[in-house]
């Protein structure tokens, strides 16, 4: 009987397809219906261990042409990686929950580094917004102890609160900024605020400013977090009028908040930020009442954002070592450390000036 013509997409006995070497068999993808692909038959269909097949598929080991090979086949068999048959097998997630307030620009990209650094691992963050929030907050800790995230990089709202007990001892949970006071056992990359808020406040004292605002993101007052209260200790001993408000941590609802400071006669003729948000909503405020910086009004931000360069004039402000931050706190989710304290630079730019200027 004579054969009729192949039909495009299949092969008769002896034929190879496009770009197959013969004797290859060419894997076939999952339908609907079919039984799940599994990491053994990627592997078999790999030729490697499932243990390699693994590595290669997450980009964690093996050769560059091993890994494309790898997720190629993935893509051919129709794998996915099954979260909950990895979780029961390893007795782990691949989840690490990663928490703050990311309204506030500094920790958004905060996240965005941590994120990064842990994929790198071949884990993944389930990232979390407690802006601000207490409450918020305790929910995002109910809902990674739920989830039996693996691990928690927290930039506490309210580092004294009990909630993070919840967090059972077995997850290794790291606080950047603050220490966790109702969880002794946590990890933690502390920051020098201590020697950032003398620095900046003895920067605008040395420009001869002697009325300075502080702006501070509307946080809990807490033991772990002592800001405010290390600020007006510091301009008591530097003979300064501090005139302290709280302010929203989004940069556009906090602009409100600093056009009634900086309205009146009796306004500061400098403004220290605790957060760079804030310093770019006092250029909106002071544009918006028609003063200039730093001609009228000399202002410092903490943390230098990536913005910060890019306004105008570029923002004086006291600078971290992200990198080396983040590397230490995601360290510490597999090797407990003592607390390393990271201290900040003050990156001196256009926004502050003499008072002579200012007023």
């Amino acid at each position: 009987m004579r054969e009729g013509p192949t039909r495009q997409g299949h092969t008769q006995p002896g034929q190879t397809q496009p770009g197959q070497t013969p004797g290859h068999t060419q894997p076939s993808r999952t339908q609907p219906g079919q039984t799940r692909r599994t990491l053994q038959d990627l592997a078999t269909a790999a030729g490697l261990s499932l243990a390699a097949t693994s590595y290669a598929l997450r980009g964690v080991r093996g050769s560059s042409a091993t890994i494309e090979r790898v997720r190629t086949l993935a893509a051919e068999l129709g794998y996915t990686v099954d979260p909950i048959a990895r979780a029961l097998a390893s007795g782990r997630t691949g989840s690490v929950g990663v928490s703050g307030s990311l309204r506030d620009l500094w920790q958004q990209d905060l996240s965005v580094m941590l994120t990064r650094a842990l994929r790198s691992q071949g884990r993944y963050a389930t990232i979390a917004d407690a802006d601000a929030d207490p409450e918020q907050e305790r929910l995002i800790v109910e809902q990674f102890a739920a989830q039996r995230v693996d691990g928690a990089l927290v930039s506490p709202v309210d580092p004294a609160a009990d909630y993070w007990r919840l967090l059972g001892p077995e997850v290794p949970v790291v606080s950047i900024g603050d220490a966790l006071i109702a969880r002794p056992g946590s990890g933690s990359v502390l920051f020098d605020n201590d020697y950032g808020v003398r620095t900046a406040l003895a920067h605008l004292t040395e420009l001869g400013h002697r009325r300075i605002g502080l702006l501070a993101p509307s946080l809990p007052t807490t033991p772990g977090r002592p800001a405010e209260v290390l600020a007006s200790e510091v301009a008591a001993g530097l003979g300064i009028e501090l005139i302290v408000v709280a302010a929203p941590a989004a940069t556009t609802e906090a602009v409100t908040v600093v056009a009634a400071m900086l309205a009146g006669a009796g306004r500061p003729t400098a403004v220290f930020c605790l957060t760079d948000s804030l310093a770019f909503a006092v250029y909106r405020a002071a544009r918006e009442a028609g003063l200039r910086i730093p001609a009228d009004l000399s202002v410092v931000g903490y943390d230098d954002h990536q913005l910060a360069v890019l306004v105008e004039p570029g923002l004086t402000t006291m600078a971290w070592d992200e990198d080396a931050i983040v590397e230490a706190a995601v360290a510490q989710l597999d090797e407990p450390a003592d607390a390393p304290m990271f201290r900040p630079e003050l990156i001196v730019r256009r926004s502050t000036s003499p008072i002579a200027a200012a007023r």
